[in-house]
Order: structure tokens, then sequence, then C-alpha cells
């Protein structure tokens, strides 16, 4: 429910270090560029604090520290959003701190030690909220994307499997307004029925042949549907009769690697490649309950 506006900060800082030299990573280090990319770091996170607190925590009550197990709620889909969030801040911070002339190794670890950072800040405030707490998933969840990043950095050095977001209106907001938002805004944050989220590879990247272009992706896509209750799988409209049952939905699709497109201008690949947060519409196979579906277009 909070990825969107941690995708907003991811965006934020990554582009914070951006204006052609200047789009190229330091061979050393640049005195100039770490300061600005650790205050952006600093000075992002702290506005991004506050803006969750007043988004999510101010109009709740604040009480004793306690736990809680959720590892069954919302059919995991919020897990896939630890997982996203903690993978793209390391990420982010990895590439901010290479092109401040960091090595590689220091870099990755420091791109770990963010993304865990900010996540473990989140769900201590959770941990004093009345209507959450302290969730070992959601750290497990946030030390897998994390950990994930910097694994493929120590492998490969380079990112070869991308984690993605999408995320589409769906009617279900209606049901429980509430809950899943009641705009579009709302809807798009706390409604899982919309969202998907995804991995996208490339088999180019494992040939040395060239004969599969790198920057085409396969995608393997995760989702959700009639998920109406968090810790339940049926419900029934009130006003209709109408029941609802919630269903896994697992996807298959293509996807583009942004980052890997034969692009020479050193700014436009800069930012070209940050469309690499964000899954790319194509036709989709779809399965759910047994059966396989398709969809032309799915976002």
């Amino acid at each position: 429910m909070r990825i969107i506006p941690l995708i907003l900060l991811c965006f934020t800082v990554h582009f914070s270090g951006a204006q052609s030299r200047f789009f190229v990573p330091a061979d050393s280090i640049n005195k100039k560029r770490m300061v600005a990319v650790t205050a952006s770091i600093g000075g992002g996170s702290t506005l991004g604090m506050i803006g969750l607190w007043n988004l999510w925590y101010k109009n709740g009550d604040s009480g004793h520290w306690k736990f809680i197990d959720d590892s069954h709620s919302w059919l995991q889909m919020d897990k896939a959003g630890h997982f996203f969030t903690a993978y793209k801040l390391n990420q982010t911070t990895f590439d901010l701190y290479k092109w401040s002339g960091v090595s590689q190794t220091k870099a990755q670890w420091l791109g770990f030690g963010y993304g865990m950072a900010f996540q473990t800040t989140l769900e201590c405030f959770d941990g004093f909220s009345s209507d959450w707490g302290f969730s070992w998933s959601d750290m497990g969840f946030n030390f897998l994307g994390a950990s994930s990043f910097t694994a493929q950095q120590l492998i490969w050095k380079e990112e070869r499997f991308i984690p993605k977001f999408s995320s589409f209106p769906t009617s279900y907001a209606a049901l429980r307004p509430e809950v899943l938002g009641s705009n579009f805004a709302e809807s798009t944050l706390k409604d899982y029925n919309g969202q998907t989220y995804w991995l996208s590879f490339s088999p180019g990247t494992f040939m040395k042949n060239g004969s599969f272009p790198q920057w085409l992706c396969f995608s393997l896509g995760y989702s959700a549907d009639q998920k109406i209750v968090g810790d339940q799988n049926t419900y029934t409209d009130p006003a209709t009769g109408i029941t609802y049952y919630a269903k896994r939905e697992w996807l298959l699709s293509m996807d583009i690697d942004f980052s890997r497109l034969p692009i020479r201008k050193p700014w436009l690949k800069a930012v070209v490649k940050q469309f690499n947060y964000l899954k790319v519409p194509f036709p989709a196979l779809i399965l759910s309950n047994g059966k396989i579906s398709g969809r032309p277009l799915y976002f």
C-alpha cells in the first residue's frame, strides 16, 4: 500500500544526480558528487518518512510496541511490494554511489544497507501503530528484495533479473472504498487487485553469441483478483448480494530492459533507464484457478 510513494522517492533521488560526461560514473571518488548524493538520499529519506507518517500513521492511534503475523493477508501481494521496494532502493542507491566514483563492492553494500534501513524504519512505525504491528514476514521480504540485487552484483556485476510494477484501476475499490481507495490515487495505492508485480529477464544476458537481443525480456507476473478483505478469501457485497472469491493470478508476458537498449548518448541512456521501474504493456497469458486466459494488452 505504500509502494507508489516509495517509487516516487526512488525517482526523485535518482534524478537528483542527473545533467556529457556528467552522466558517466566517475573513475574515482568525486567529492562534489558524493556530497550531493549523500545529501539527496538523506533529505529524500527524511521527506519520505514525514510524508509517509502523515499519510499512513498521523490519524491512527500510536500504542505500545506489538508484533503481528500478517503472512497470510492479501494473498501476499503486500509482500511482493516489500520485495520490490527494498530491491529498488538498493539498486537506486548503488547507481548513485557508483556515479560518485565509489567502488563496486562498497556501492553494493551501501545500497543494501540503505534499502534495509529505510524499510526497517517503516516497519518500526508499524510496530507502534495500533492498526498494524511489526511483521517478521515483511522484514523477510525486505531482506529478500535487497539481497536479490546485491547477489546479482556479486555473481554477475549486473542486473539480469529485474523486478517491475504495473497498475490499472479496477471496479473492486468501489466495494470497500475506505480500504481499497475512494479515488484514483488511493485505489492505485491500496487496491491490490489492480497491481501486478513482475520479474523480467532476457535469455540474451546468458548467451555470448548475441543470438537473442538482451533488451528483449520475458516477464513473469503475480497479481490478485477479487481480493476485497485482507484476511478473508470471500466477500459478499451487502448492497447486491454478490459474493466475490479471491484468487491468485500468474502471468507470462514480454517486456523491455531499457538499460540495455543500444543508446549511445549517456544522458538519454540515463533517462531511459528509469523506465525499468515499470512494466511495459504487452499481451499476456494469465493462469488463475487452473484456467489459462489471455489479454491482447495487459497493464
